[in-house]
């Protein structure tokens, strides 16, 4: 006999609400157990959320821009499952119940939920995680079955940084989903210890003339929030530069018109990526994040770049990986259809994780420096502007020289302004004469 099951939403961390910008279903679909039902979207990246069983919707709960939380009904599913059914009802009870079911030692542990960009944190932040990124410790193999392997591959989460909690280290679902919560709750941290900052007066604008009012962008809300906290809780500081890109635009304009033929667009953020992993090779520390206690530096032996792209929606980051293994053309295709996929708004969170090191261009805008954010936990960030035509002197003569624009952000906690300097000298020589990349 079929029995009508309530689908619903897993833990996925403290917050009050997350938005809902995708129902995959509707009723009378049938479904597979693994299959994503909804998408949610927090302040960290988008999730897919799926179902934990097989059957038929016959009624769905929630829609598109509902908020919902752990615990939240998706949806009613027939079900003739009956081991499906069993395994639902514990995790029923789980939510019911919270702290007091006996497997919640490892939702106790995950509760605290360390942020990388909280200053100081409180003594109980400091307790083992239940999973442990980037360090870099020797793991033994996860051991999963099948069904809790798929349901992490959705969510793309990394079984070898889940520790299980099941019989002989096993990991389940709810294990998953304990990492999940982590990830999720990461951008949330707290002002600076002792930052007290006052907030802004509310003001009526009424009253001083004709007003309109718009909604921000799901974007802008997101990304908002992230960049407050990056601002609050890393102590900038930007240099300022020009690099002479006179021979490396002729070289550009000689290839441009051959790349054209292969597919792609041979633009000048491409050599600016090439030549700052060279730099990042040279001076590591700018490839690199503070531990979570701020006591150590990890250094990243992998060199992924993120590129500031300009949607209808507000700023994304997509992030191209291993750019020093990729050639100018095979970067050149990549950055291309990054940036087509970040307009249209098909990135996944994948595409937007990972990154090292951040470029922000307006060059194709105009203007000159400016000062860009710091991508937390990334430690610096380098922005690009329009490139004009200046008299330079030779030590002879005034010549006409293509002056690049560079603004270049760093975590002063990390990076002092002697390495800014040298960074920065070793990009315009980069820039000057892009063979010196090949070096």
């Amino acid at each position: 006999m079929a029995d009508l099951i309530e689908l619903k939403v897993p833990d996925i961390g403290d917050f009050d609400s997350v938005e809902i910008i995708e129902v995959l279903v509707a009723e009378g679909d049938s479904i597979n157990a693994d299959q994503e039902v909804i998408t949610i979207e927090s302040d960290k990246a988008m999730m897919e959320i799926p179902s934990s069983l097989s059957g038929t919707i016959k009624e769905m709960k929630v829609k598109v821009g509902d908020k919902v939380s752990e615990g939240s009904v998706i949806a009613l599913i027939e079900s003739s499952d009956a081991g499906a059914e069993e395994n639902e009802k514990p995790a029923e009870k789980a939510a019911e119940s919270k702290p007091a079911e006996k497997e919640k030692p490892a939702a106790a542990e995950s509760k605290p939920a360390p942020t990388p960009t909280v200053a100081n944190p409180e003594p109980e932040r400091t307790e083992t995680l239940p999973y442990a990124p980037d360090t870099g410790s020797a793991k033994k193999p996860s051991h999963a079955s099948p069904s809790v392997r798929q349901f992490a591959r959705e969510l793309g989460v990394p079984l070898a940084a889940v520790v299980g909690s099941g019989q002989k280290g096993r990991i389940t679902k709810e294990d998953v989903q304990n990492f999940v919560k982590q990830v999720m709750n990461a951008p949330a941290p707290k002002a600076a210890d002792g930052a007290g900052i006052p907030s802004v007066p509310v003001v009526n604008f009424e009253q001083f003339g004709e007003i309109e009012s718009k909604e921000l962008s799901r974007i802008k809300k997101i990304s908002g929030k992230h960049l407050h906290a990056c601002w609050l809780n890393i102590p900038h500081v930007t240099q300022f530069d020009e690099a002479d890109i006179t021979e490396l635009e002729e070289f550009r304009q000689e290839n441009k018109e051959m790349a054209a033929k292969k597919g792609v667009s041979l633009t000048p953020l491409v050599f600016i990526m090439k030549a700052v992993v060279a730099c990042l090779r040279q001076y590591p520390e700018f490839n690199a994040s503070l531990s979570e206690d701020k006591q150590s530096l990890i250094y990243k032996k992998y060199y992924n770049i993120g590129v500031a792209v300009d949607t209808p929606n507000g700023l994304m980051v997509p992030v191209i990986r291993d750019v020093d293994k990729k050639g100018f053309l095979e970067l050149a295709g990549e950055l291309g259809e990054i940036s087509v996929r970040a307009r249209e708004g098909t990135l996944t969170a994948k595409d937007l994780q990972g990154g090292t090191f951040s470029i922000s261009s307006l060059g194709g805008i105009g203007g000159q420096f400016f000062t860009p954010i710091v991508n937390a936990p990334e430690v610096a960030i380098l922005g690009v502007s329009r490139h004009q035509m200046k008299p330079v002197w030779n030590g002879k003569e005034f010549e006409p020289r293509l002056m690049l624009p560079l603004s270049i952000s760093y975590d002063h906690r990390v990076i002092d302004g002697a390495a800014g300097a040298r960074f920065t000298v070793m990009l315009n020589q980069m820039l000057s004469d892009i063979r010196k990349v090949l070096l």
